[in-house]
C-alpha cells in the first residue's frame, strides 16, 4: 500500500533464445553432449515451465552431476533461486557458469552482479559489471544502467572505509509490536510522536490495512500507543503523518477513497479545541491528481508542502518524484513543482523530510550514488533559494537494504528511523540514534509567545508572521492556538527576526528579537504580545525600522515592517495616521529634531511611493522631547529612538 513494494516479475526470455525447441533429438543444441544429463535438464525445464521449482531443481542438480560442465542447468538454477529471492544460491550458480563457460551468456555478469550488489558483495559485484562492460555491442541504456550500478559498487567500497558513527536505539515496545511501524512524524517540541502501523485486519479485502497511532513522551519514556478514533482513521488505509510545527494540523496520505482523485492522494485533518482531529479533507486540485502522491512532510514556516508523486516516464521507467507546493495568500496551493534536478534522479526519491529549520531535506534515493537500494541523503537550501548538491548520509547508516522513514529532532541531534534488524520487536521498527555533526540540520532556537487583548487579557486566535529582517523573507507564517492565544516556532539561530501579529478588528503588532543562541524547548524565547483595539490616539512602535546611525535614509531591512503597515492602511481605509519620529537624548537637540522629523519624513515617502493617498499619512519629528523609557541606560535609549504610528481620526 504506501510502502511502496517493486514487483519484479521475471521475464525468462533467455530460455527461449537458448532453447527454441525442446526435443529429445536436438541434443546439438546443448553445451552437454551427455544424453542422460540432456534428459534430465529437460526434465528440470518441463517442471520450470509447471512452476514447480523444487522438482526443476531435482533434476537439474541431475543434469550438473552427470556433466559437471553443463552450463545450461547452472543458468537455469540460478535463474530459479533468482526467482525464489535466495540470492546467495543464485550467486553461487552465475558464478559456477562462469567458471564452465565464461563467454556463454555475456548478460548473466550484469544479473549476478546486480544479485551481489542486493546483498553488498560490491567487490565480486564490481568485478562482475566490468566483466559486462568489457563486451561490445552493449545497448546504450544497459549500458548506462550498469556503469551506475558499477559507480555505487565503488562508492561502497570507499563508503565501509570510512563508516560514520551511529549505534541505533529501538524506540520501545511501547511503540514497537510484532506488527511493523514506519512513516511518522514528531510535534516540533517532540513530545508528540504518530506514526502508521500495518495492523491484521480480517475485513479488509489485503487482510491487513495501515492506520494511525499516537505516543507522548512522558516521564523521560514513550507512553504506550493508542490506535487514533475516528474520523481520523478509517477501514482504509492512512499513512504517512506530517505534523505541522504548532502541532494542530495533520498532512497524510489515504488511498482508494471515494473522494480520491488516484490510488493514494494527500489529506489534511485539523485539531478541534476538544483534541479531536476533524474530518480529514482531500487537498484536492492542483496537488492531488490521478497519479500516486504520498509521503507529505510541512515546513515549519507553515507555507510549503513537500510529498511524492508518480512520474509516468516516455523514455524511462516510470518513478516517485519529489514535488513541492506553497500555500498562498489566496488561501489556495500554488501549482507543484519539481523540487531540484540535483535532487530528483531516473530512479525513485521517497521519504522526503523538511527539518524546522527549512533549509535542510532528507530524504531517499535510488538513483544517486551509494550502497545500493534506497539510501538516505540530506541537502541545504542556499541562498539564492536552490537547493545545493545531495550528500550520501554514509555507512553504515545506508547499507545495501532500503532506508527510509527517516526524520531529524528539532534540535538536529537525534535521528529516527525504521527498520527490521534483527532484534527488533517484529516487521518494522522505529528506531533512534546520534546524528554525527556532519549530517546535522542549522543550529536552531524555540520560540514561544502568546496573544492577549490588551484590555481584557483574555487570549487571542490571531495570525502571525515571523520575518528575517536581513533577507526580508518570511520563516514562519501561522496563527496562534485558538484557546489559548500561544504558538510555538523552531527558527534558525544566530539571525534577528521581525514579529508582526494582526488580527481583524485591531491593530498590528510588530516587534524585533534575536535569536543568538541555540536554545531547546524548555529555555524557549519567549514573547508575550498585547494586542489593541483602533482608537483615535493610539499609537503603534515600529519596531523594524531601521537607519544607519545619525543617517535617515531607510534600510532595506525596514521594508518587511513598511508592507505591513500598508497592509493596515489598505484594510482600513478610513484611518488616517501620523508618522512619528523620536530620538534619545544624547547630542544636539536641534540636531536631534531635524534628524527625527527627516527620518518621520522617510517613512511618508515610502508610504506614499507605495499608493498610499497622501492626505491620510502626516508626519513630525519630536526629537527627544517624548521619552517612553529612561535615557540613563542604553536599553533606554534604544527604546526612546523609535519611529512610531498614531492614529489621527477613523
Amino acid at each position: 500500500m504506501l510502502r511502496k513494494t517493486a514487483l519484479k516479475i521475471f521475464q525468462f526470455s533467455l530460455f527461449l533464445i537458448l532453447l527454441p525447441s525442446i526435443t529429445f533429438s536436438q541434443s546439438d543444441r546443448y553445451s552437454s553432449s551427455s544424453k542422460a544429463a540432456i534428459k534430465s535438464y529437460e526434465k528440470g525445464v518441463q517442471a520450470f515451465n509447471a512452476r514447480q521449482n523444487d522438482e526443476a531443481l531435482r533434476n537439474l542438480r541431475q543434469a550438473a552431476s552427470k556433466d559437471s560442465n553443463f552450463v545450461e542447468a547452472y543458468i537455469l538454477m540460478a535463474t530459479i533461486y533468482e526467482e525464489q529471492n535466495q540470492n546467495s544460491e543464485a550467486i553461487e550458480q552465475y558464478v559456477h557458469s562462469f567458471s564452465v563457460k565464461p563467454d556463454f551468456f555475456p548478460n548473466n555478469y550484469s544479473r549476478c552482479g546486480n544479485l551481489e550488489l542486493k546483498i553488498g558483495l560490491y567487490n565480486d559485484a564490481l568485478s562482475h559489471f566490468n566483466k559486462y562492460l568489457s563486451y561490445p555491442g552493449i545497448k546504450a541504456e544497459k549500458k548506462k544502467q550498469v556503469e551506475r550500478s558499477a559507480s555505487n559498487c565503488r562508492f561502497a567500497i570507499e563508503a565501509k572505509k570510512h563508516p560514520v558513527p551511529f549505534d541505533p536505539k529501538n524506540l520501545g515496545e511501547s511503540v514497537n509490536t510484532k506488527d511493523g511501524e514506519y512513516y511518522f512524524s514528531f510535534t516540533v517540541d517532540q513530545q508528540t510522536l504518530i506514526f502508521t502501523r500495518d495492523i491484521q485486519d480480517k475485513q479488509s479485502m489485503y487482510g491487513h490495512q495501515e492506520d494511525f497511532f499516537m505516543s507522548k513522551w512522558l516521564n523521560n519514556q514513550w507512553s504506550p500507543s493508542i490506535h487514533l478514533p475516528a474520523p481520523l482513521n478509517s477501514t482504509e488505509n492512512e499513512g504517512a503523518p506530517s505534523i505541522s510545527a504548532d502541532g494542530h494540523a495533520l498532512f497524510f496520505t489515504a488511498c482508494n477513497k471515494e473522494d480520491g482523485k488516484g490510488s493514494c492522494d494527500l489529506y489534511l485533518s485539523q485539531l478541534k479545541p476538544d483534541l479531536n482531529w476533524t474530518k480529514p479533507i482531500n487537498l484536492g486540485s492542483p496537488i492531488n491528481t490521478g497519479l500516486f502522491e504520498s509521503q507529505p512532510s510541512f515546513s515549519s514556516d507553515g507555507k510549503t508542502l513537500y510529498f511524492t508523486r508518480s512520474v509516468k516516464a516516455a523514455t524511462q521507467k516510470d518513478h516517485t518524484d519529489i514535488y513541492y507546493s506553497v500555500f498562498q495568500s489566496d488561501m489556495t496551493w500554488s501549482v507543484p513543482k519539481s523540487i531540484s534536478d540535483k535532487i530528483n534522479t531516473s530512479g525513485n526519491e521517497e521519504s522526503v523530510f523538511i527539518h524546522p529549520d527549512n533549509q535542510t531535506i532528507y530524504f531517499s534515493s535510488d538513483g544517486l550514488p551509494g550502497m545500493g537500494g534506497l539510501d538516505i541523503y540530506m541537502a541545504r537550501k542556499q541562498q539564492d533559494g536552490s537547493w545545493g548538491d545531495p550528500v550520501n548520509l554514509g555507512y553504515p547508516i545506508n547499507t545495501f537494504n532500503d532506508e527510509n522513514s527517516f526524520v531529524v529532532s528539532a534540535d538536529g541531534l537525534r535521528a529516527y528511523f525504521a527498520s527490521d534488524r534483527p532484534g527488533g520487536f517484529g516487521k518494522l521498527d522505529i528506531y533512534v540514534f546520534d546524528l554525527y555533526k556532519e549530517a546535522r540540520p542549522l543550529l536552531t532556537s524555540f520560540v514561544r509567545g502568546k496573544v492577549t487583548d490588551a484590555t481584557t487579557k483574555m487570549p487571542l486566535s490571531a495570525n502571525f508572521e515571523i520575518i528575517d529582517v536581513a533577507t526580508g523573507n518570511v520563516v514562519m507564517s501561522s496563527s496562534t492556538e485558538k484557546t489559548s492565544g500561544e504558538f510555538l516556532a523552531c527558527l534558525p539561530a544566530g539571525k534577528t527576526y521581525m514579529l508582526n501579529v494582526n488580527k481583524e478588528s485591531y491593530l498590528f503588532h510588530s516587534e524585533s528579537f534575536e535569536c543568538k543562541n541555540v536554545v531547546d524547548i524548555q529555555q524557549a524565547y519567549s514573547l508575550n504580545i498585547a494586542l489593541k483595539k483602533p482608537a483615535v490616539g493610539e499609537t503603534v512602535v515600529l519596531k523594524n525600522i531601521f537607519f544607519d546611525v545619525n543617517k535617515y535614509g531607510l534600510k532595506s531591512e525596514s521594508y518587511a515592517e513598511l508592507g505591513k503597515l500598508i497592509q493596515f492602511l489598505n484594510l482600513n481605509p478610513a484611518i488616517k495616521i501620523e508618522i512619528g519620529g523620536h530620538t534619545d537624548n544624547t547630542g544636539d537637540k536641534k540636531n536631534n529634531q531635524l534628524l527625527s522629523e527627516n527620518r518621520a519624513k522617510a517613512v511618508y515617502d515610502y508610504l506614499i511611493g507605495k499608493g498610499i493617498v497622501a492626505i491620510r499619512v502626516s508626519y513630525k519629528g519630536y526629537g527627544d522631547i517624548v521619552p517612553v523609557a529612561s535615557n540613563d541606560t542604553e536599553e533606554g535609549r534604544g527604546q526612546n529612538r523609535r519611529t512610531d504610528v498614531k492614529i489621527k481620526s477613523m
